[in-house]
């Protein structure tokens, strides 16, 4: 009889267990009930804001990858500073030039009125990185749902965590390696680069000081970066089509045009130098790769289940 209830209570906790399992695991379904509008009406918002203003989809792009970079994805980039802490939006790599704010507020007012309290700006961050990318001509995924949102955001972490446009290919690797990404990963989803604009604070050195820079591209910045001022002057990350998802950037590394200094690191090493080369001649490569990445950096660190809350409002705890 002792064996039967120690069977019996065994089976219960397994299936308690698998329960907790399942309800930490995320789907691409998960709000087919619960918010059968979500998808359409998120693409509908990406659309409008990148008709708004070209940027708005590498911003998007940037806002999920820059989120998912400091303790996972859990749309901890959105909340605005409080008396509590000091939030990521001021940490060196989005000071000044994380955008698309707005967007997100607008995407997510929208949902609200499909489906008040029921979809995280989380999941909204990362679908509207997914939708941004194929509306600019690039690779579609499906995207896991079911991550819920922080209530707490570091400015210290994000200056921490977030790959700077300054490293080198060593401490690169260790920077993907710490979110448990792969060199691979790292070379595929540097490719987002070649949509977007950086500011010239970022690539002045590399601009001036480095020497795996092609001359005529170098100087033909130094009238819109000068070695001192115009910190938050703007240029396209892919020179030729900087409003397009394609594979031009990669070309771009093996001619010795990347902008930043991260950039060009790439082709300073046997891997990446073979991934790099793989990628600016086949295109097809390349974009199942990014998806593939694009899923991996999604699923960093998500919090399910009872963790964090449902944001109402993006930029402040509930």
């Amino acid at each position: 009889m002792a064996s039967y209830h120690f069977l019996l209570f065994a089976l219960v906790g397994a299936i308690a267990l698998s329960e907790a399992d399942a309800e930490k695991k995320l789907s691409p379904d998960f709000y087919s009930s619960s918010c059968p509008k979500l998808l359409p009406v998120v693409k509908q918002g990406v659309i409008k804001g990148i008709k708004d203003e070209t940027r708005i989809g590498a911003s998007l792009l940037r806002l999920h990858f820059h989120d998912c970079f400091v303790n996972g994805c859990d749309a901890s980039i959105l909340l605005d500073d409080t008396s509590n802490f000091i939030g990521e939006k001021t940490a060196a790599p989005n000071n000044n030039s994380a955008t698309g704010f707005n967007v997100i507020d607008d995407i997510k007012a929208e949902v609200e009125k499909a489906c008040p309290g029921v979809v995280s700006c989380a999941d909204i961050l990362a679908l509207a990185a997914r939708d941004s990318v194929v509306y600019l001509g690039g690779p579609s995924w499906k995207v896991d749902l079911g991550r819920r949102d922080s209530i707490t955001a570091s400015r210290a972490d994000a200056n921490n965590s977030i790959p700077a446009p300054f490293l080198n290919l060593t401490a690169l690797k260790t920077n993907f390696a710490n979110q448990g990404l792969s060199v691979k990963d790292l070379v595929v989803l540097s490719g987002g680069h070649t949509i977007g604009l950086a500011r010239c604070l970022t690539f002045r050195a590399h601009i001036y000081n480095d020497s795996d820079i092609d001359a005529s591209f170098s100087k033909s910045l130094h009238s819109k970066c000068p070695i001192s001022g115009n910190d938050d002057s703007l240029a396209p990350l892919d020179l030729q089509s900087p409003t397009h998802f394609d594979n031009l950037y990669f070309k771009n590394l093996l001619a010795k045009k990347g902008l930043l200094h991260s950039d060009q690191e790439l082709v300073n090493g046997g891997s990446t130098n073979k991934l790099v080369k793989k990628y600016a001649t086949n295109t097809a490569a390349f974009f199942k790769a990014f998806a593939k990445g694009m899923v991996k950096l999604s699923n960093i660190k998500p919090l399910t289940g009872n963790e964090g809350q449902i944001r109402i409002n993006c930029r402040k705890v509930n």
